[in-house]
């Protein structure tokens, strides 16, 4: 039988007490999070009613519901989701797959990490500039997507380079050896592997695109619009903006106002990942290795 020395004992609260210390640190990441979305429960949950979700905005803002609010958000977010995924899903199979290892990729990679830190109000000038502008597309829903589209597709890129590069190099080796092409390869294997890790980008992207304030104020979000767009080329409010407008613009906003709106923003967020991350865990159980 081993007895402890000195050295263990030592080992052992060290390891003790770092254990202690992450524990430490996650409480203090969590519990801010933790009080912000209490407060927004206990000021906005009681007012969080189906009037409230349904009805438009009265008297100014100072009444009524958010439903033009909310229709808008999700169609921004889905606007975003279907001109980022794909261009962002190929972009990353060719870097992952077909692209070399030579000075042009290089640049390209060093584009995708700058274009992830550029801020908000610089994609919105750009979206401007290039959509509302320069393709005239107006101040719009089409054109508030893109702009949306551009700033978070980065973390499309990213996520989906890092899914392909954790599928077995074996699984593409077993596949070329039995006369599979480079393209049937990745169609038939390669994708399917890494669907759940994809998704892991587009849960991201959702989060980021639905808080989006900046861009769609200058795209195509309205100020005050109470009634619904009628196709992508109009204007549409966001829930977003709209929490900003109550929040600092607008005199007389009831106190409970703001929080049931920021409620209904984490609540949308919250949907959309939770379908996201259950269509994820489904995949993955269906995962071979």
């Amino acid at each position: 039988m081993f007895e402890s020395t000195e050295l263990n004992r030592r080992n052992a609260r060290v390891e003790k007490s770092m254990g202690f210390l992450y524990l430490v640190m996650t409480l203090i990441l969590i519990t801010p999070v933790l009080l912000i979305l209490g407060l927004l429960i206990y000021k906005g949950a009681p007012h969080l009613t189906w009037e409230f979700l349904s009805t438009d905005p009265k008297s100014g803002m100072t009444a009524g519901g958010i439903f033009p609010a909310l229709v808008g958000t999700i169609a921004l977010v889905l606007g975003a989701l279907i001109a980022s995924v794909p261009i962002g899903v190929a972009a990353a199979i060719y870097l992952s797959e077909y692209a070399p290892d030579n000075w042009f990729t290089r640049i390209i990679n060093l584009a995708i990490i700058n274009l992830a830190g550029v801020p908000s109000i610089v994609h919105a000038l750009h979206g401007l500039g290039a959509f509302v502008l320069f393709f005239k597309m107006g101040t719009s829903i089409l054109a508030a997507s893109l702009t949306l589209a551009i700033a978070t597709l980065p973390v499309v890129i990213v996520s989906t380079r890092e899914s392909l590069a954790a599928v077995p190099m074996a699984f593409r080796e077993a596949c070329w050896n039995m006369g599979a092409t480079r393209w049937q390869t990745i169609r038939k294997v390669v994708l399917p592997n890494s669907v759940s890790g994809i998704l892991t980008g587009v849960i991201l992207e959702v989060s980021r695109t639905a808080g989006e304030t900046a861009p769609i104020m200058f795209t195509g979000a309205a100020f005050f619009l109470p009634f619904l767009p009628e196709s992508i080329f109009d204007q549409t409010m966001a829930l977003s903006l709209h929490l900003f407008v109550i929040s600092t613009q607008v005199p007389g906003v009831p106190e409970h106002v703001p929080y049931t709106v920021a409620l209904t923003l984490i609540g949308i967020v919250l949907i959309m990942n939770a379908l996201s991350i259950g269509f994820r865990m489904y995949l993955r159980g269906k995962k071979k290795w």
